[in-house]
C-alpha cells in the first residue's frame, strides 16, 4: 500500500486518527513540494479510522520522505511536533543510513500488520495481541526508525480498538461457555442425584454412573468455586448410590443364605419321602414342598442350582416308583375288569321270575364275589357299576312286586332284610376297625341296598 491510498473509516478507529489529527504540526520541509510530515502519514490529517485499517506507507520506499542525515551524521525522523534524533550513521552514505532506520520502520509496520492478521483470521490470542499492541504504541515515542510514525500509532490504535473488542468478545464467549458448561454439570449432577436415590436398576444405573463420570472430565471452563460445589454433589451422589447398592446386596446375600438353608430342609424332606409307598399323601406333601421351595427365594446360583437337581432327583425317585407301581396295580385292575365283565355275563342270566329266592342268593353271592374281585380303572368304574345296578334294580322290581303279592310273608322279610342290614352293618364296621377302607365302603354299600328293600317291605306291611 502506497502512501496514495486511502479510504473511509469510522467508530472507534475515526475517533483514534482524529486524535492523531489533531496533535499534528506541519514541519518545513528541505524540498519545495515535498508533503510535511503530518499530511503524509494517514493520508492527511483528515484520514478517519473505520472497518478498513488506517494505511501505513511504506518507508522504505522513500526514506527521504520522513527524515534526514545531517552533515554530522545524526539521523532524524520527521514526526507531527518536528524532527527527532533517532540515531547517528557513520558507517557509510547517508542513504545508507536512513534506509536501515527506514527498514526498522518496515519492520514495526510488519509486526502490527501480523497482529492485525491474527485478530482478523481469530488463530491469535486476543488478550496477548492487545498487550503487544500496546507495547509497540508505548516504543513509538522513542522509537530509532524513521518512517510515517503518525500513520502508524493510527494504525496501532486500530489494532489496540479491535483487540479490546476482542477481548470483551472473548471473555463474554467466555462467560457464556462457562455457564454453558456448568449447566452441563448441574444437569449430570442432578441425574446422578436422582440415580442415587430412586433407581433400583443397580447394573445400569453403575454404567450410567460412570458414563456421567467420563463425561464430566471432559467439561471444561468452570470457575473452580462453581466446579467444586458441583464436583462434591456429585461425589455425594455416587457415595450414596454405592452405599445403597451395598446394603441391597448385602441384604440379598442374608436372604439368600436364609433361602439355601431352607431350601436344604426341603431337600432333606424330599429325600426322606421319595422311599414312601402312601401314594396319595406323599404325592400332595410334594405338591406342597413344591410351593414351599419357590417361596423360599433364590439361593447363591452354585449352591440354588445343586440343591434344585437333589430336589428334583427325590421326587423323580418317588414319581417313579409310583408310576411303576400304578403301571403293575392297572394291569392287576385291567384284569379285575375282565373278571368283572365275566361276573356281569352271568349275573345277567339271573331271572327272578324263575324264583326270587334264588335270584336273591343269586345276587347276593355275585355281590361277595364282586367285591373280592377288586378295583378296576377308574375309566371302567362308571360302566361296570352302572350295569351291576340294573341287575340289582332287576332283582329288586321282583322283590316288591312279590312283596305286593304275597302279604302274608311281608313280615319273615321285614325280619329277614332288617337281619341283612344289621349283618352289613356289622362287616362295614369291623372292617373300618380294621383300616379296611376299601371293604367298609363295599359293606355300608350293601347294607344300604338291602336298608331300601328293609324300608320297602316295612311300606309293605304298614299299607297291606
Amino acid at each position: 500500500m502506497t502512501d496514495q491510498e486511502t479510504a473511509p473509516v469510522d467508530g472507534v478507529e475515526q475517533a483514534a486518527a482524529e486524535q492523531v489529527a489533531t496533535e499534528v504540526t506541519p514541519v518545513p520541509q528541505a524540498e519545495a513540494g515535498q508533503p510535511s510530515p503530518g499530511q503524509s502519514n494517514v493520508g492527511g490529517a483528515e484520514t478517519t479510522a473505520g472497518s478498513t485499517p488506517p494505511p501505513v506507507p511504506v518507508a522504505s520506499d522513500d526514506p527521504t520522505r520522513w527524515g534526514r542525515v545531517d552533515e554530522a551524521g545524526k539521523v532524524y525522523v520527521k514526526g507531527e511536533d518536528g524532527e527527532r534524533e533517532v540515531g547517528s550513521w557513520q558507517a557509510g552514505e547517508p542513504a545508507e543510513g536512513l534506509a536501515h532506520f527506514a527498514r526498522r520502520f518496515d519492520d514495526m509496520r510488519t509486526e502490527v500488520e501480523l497482529l492485525e492478521a491474527r485478530l482478523k483470521s481469530g488463530a491469535g490470542d486476543p488478550k496477548q495481541a492487545l498487550t503487544s499492541a500496546k507495547h509497540v504504541r508505548d516504543g513509538l515515542t522513542d522509537a530509532a526508525v524513521v518512517g510515517d510514525l503518525a500513520a502508524l500509532r493510527a494504525r496501532v490504535a486500530h489494532v489496540i480498538t479491535t483487540a479490546e473488542k476482542a477481548v470483551d468478545k472473548a471473555k463474554v464467549a467466555r462467560d457464556a461457555a462457562r455457564v454453558e458448561q456448568a449447566a452441563r454439570k448441574q444437569a449430570l449432577v442432578e441425574e446422578a442425584e436422582t440415580l442415587a436415590n430412586e433407581s433400583t436398576q443397580w447394573k445400569t444405573a453403575g454404567d450410567r454412573l460412570r458414563a456421567i463420570l467420563d463425561e464430566w472430565k471432559t467439561i471444561r471452563g468452570v470457575d473452580r468455586k462453581t466446579d467444586e460445589q458441583l464436583w462434591r454433589r456429585f461425589s455425594k451422589a455416587r457415595d450414596a448410590f454405592n452405599r445403597r447398592r451395598g446394603a441391597h446386596f448385602a441384604d440379598l446375600d442374608r436372604q439368600r443364605a436364609t433361602a439355601k438353608t431352607r431350601k436344604q430342609e426341603l431337600v432333606d424332606e424330599a429325600e426322606a419321602l421319595a422311599g414312601s409307598d402312601d401314594w396319595g399323601v406323599t404325592a400332595g406333601r410334594y405338591k406342597d414342598l413344591m410351593v414351599e421351595w419357590k417361596a423360599a427365594g433364590r439361593a447363591p446360583k452354585e449352591s440354588d442350582d445343586a440343591l434344585w437337581q437333589a430336589f428334583r432327583a427325590a421326587q423323580d425317585k418317588f414319581f417313579a416308583r409310583r408310576s411303576a407301581a400304578f403301571d403293575e396295580r392297572d394291569a392287576e385292575f385291567g384284569t379285575n375288569a375282565k373278571l368283572k365283565e365275566e361276573l356281569l355275563a352271568e349275573a345277567e342270566g339271573i331271572d327272578p321270575s324263575a324264583g326270587l329266592e334264588a335270584a336273591r342268593n343269586a345276587l347276593y353271592k355275585l355281590q361277595e364275589r364282586w367285591d373280592q374281585i377288586g378295583k378296576v380303572p377308574r375309566e371302567r368304574v362308571r360302566e361296570l357299576e352302572g350295569r351291576l345296578r340294573s341287575i340289582e334294580e332287576k332283582v329288586r322290581g321282583a322283590v316288591d312286586a312279590q312283596w305286593r303279592r304275597t302279604d302274608p310273608e311281608a313280615e319273615a322279610r321285614v325280619a329277614q332284610f332288617r337281619e341283612r342290614v344289621t349283618q352289613f352293618e356289622a362287616q362295614a364296621a369291623k372292617a373300618r376297625s380294621a383300616g379296611d377302607k376299601r371293604r367298609a365302603e363295599q359293606a355300608e354299600a350293601q347294607a344300604a341296598q338291602w336298608r331300601e328293600w328293609l324300608a320297602a317291605a316295612e311300606q309293605a306291611v304298614a299299607t297291606r
